[in-house]
Order: C-alpha cells, then structure tokens, then sequence
C-alpha cells in the first residue's frame, strides 16, 4: 500500500498577498518564525537585529504597564502577542494593554488569539519608524484602538495618541510635564524617566494609581463586574 504524500503549505514569505485566515495557516506552519504581521493584506516580517536601545526602551515601558496592571483589577497587558483585527489585518504589537470583556473591553479571543483591538498599544519605533507612524498608525486608528503610544528611538521623543471622533490627537504633557491616559485612569508617565537611568519610570504612573481618579475607576470596573 503506497503512502499517500502530505502536501507541505507554502513559505510565507515577506510582500505576500494574504488574508488573515491564510497568513495564520502558513505561519503556524513554520515554528521557527517568530515576528510576523499582516497589515492590509501584505505581510511584513519585524527588523532584526534588535538594538539595546530598543531592548532598553521595550524593558521601561514593559515595567511601567506592569505597575499599572498590577493594581488595576480587570486590565491585560502582553508583549508581542498576535492581534485579529480584521479578514485582512493580523498584527503583532511590541505591547498592549486591555480591558478584559467582562469588565466591559472592547477585545475578545479567537482561536487562542486575540481579537478586536486593545485599548491601549506601544510600539517602540526604531527601524520599523516609517511602518509603525505610517500604515499602522492608520491600522490602529481604523481598528478603534483608543490610544496610540510611539517611542520613537533617534530622536528621541514619545507620542501619545488619543482617538477623538475617528481621528488621532496627541495628548499633550500637562503642566508638571506628565502624560496622562484618557483612557486607563491613572496611567500616569514622565516621559524624561524613559531615557534617564538616574529617575523611575515607576515613580509617575505610583502617583497616578494613588490618585481620586484611579480608585472611581477601581471601582467602577468591580462594580460592572460584579454585577455580570
């Protein structure tokens, strides 16, 4: 009895032409790709190799969401997860944070993936700059995520971006020079920590989650939750 050939899916391969459901089939056909999207249907591997500005950059705002996380009850975050957005839109952001659906966020899961957009997403932009303010700043945006946080890497500088009526507005720095979330209350950051070892990046979004305004939304997320 002759064995019946197993037909091997093709390579994905950088400037394919794909849909969601395809980009997925072939990449968990091959296990040894680790950073992959598919934005607009075209698929886009992640630069490499990866400076320690970057790393340096990526370990800051990793702790900041963490502290954040940390002391808020309902809210996600994740490093590099994959993201269904939409039939032709598969991304794979540096970081996110979420409201969990039964606090009421607006994602979800799908296949062991998740699904919709987050609230919040970084991106730490070096050599993928032209890419992350480019075509998914406009993924993101179409997408709903609420808000849009770039570290730009050379020069440097953060931009926070707030979805208002379908458009993106950056968040300006109040008076005492920190960035404040519209969404995460509390979310709290000194964007002159991030590049100066001698100061915390813990330091703002601690005084962020002792504020009035952290403990109402504590609140309210328990209560919404509760009452599920």
């Amino acid at each position: 009895m002759s064995a019946t050939a197993i037909p091997l899916l093709p390579l994905l391969r950088e400037g394919d032409r794909l849909d969601s459901e395809e980009f997925l089939r072939r990449w968990e056909a091959m296990p040894g790709l680790k950073h992959a999207e598919l934005i607009a249907g075209t698929v886009f591997f992640m630069p490499s190799p990866v400076s320690s500005l970057h790393s340096d950059a990526h370990t800051e705002m990793i702790d900041w969401l963490l502290a954040y996380k940390s002391q808020t009850p309902g809210c996600h975050t994740g490093i590099d997860c994959t993201w269904k957005m939409g039939p032709l839109d598969t991304a794979q952001p540096d970081l996110f944070l979420r409201v969990l659906p039964e606090y009421g966020g607006q994602s979800s899961l799908d296949g062991g993936y998740h699904a919709g957009a987050p609230e919040l997403i970084v991106e730490i932009s070096g050599s993928s700059l032209s890419r992350d303010l480019g075509i998914k700043l406009d993924l993101y945006r179409k997408a709903g995520v609420r808000e849009y946080v770039n570290v730009v890497l050379q020069p440097r500088q953060l931009i926070w971006r707030q979805l208002n009526r379908g458009r993106y507005r950056e968040i300006e720095a109040d008076e005492d020079g920190l960035l404040r979330s519209r969404t995460f209350p509390g979310l709290w950051l000194d964007p002159a920590a991030l590049w100066n070892p001698k100061r915390s990046i813990r330091t703002a979004v601690q005084k962020g989650l002792k504020s009035p305004e952290h403990a109402a939304f504590v609140n309210a997320q328990l209560r919404r939750n509760k009452g599920k």
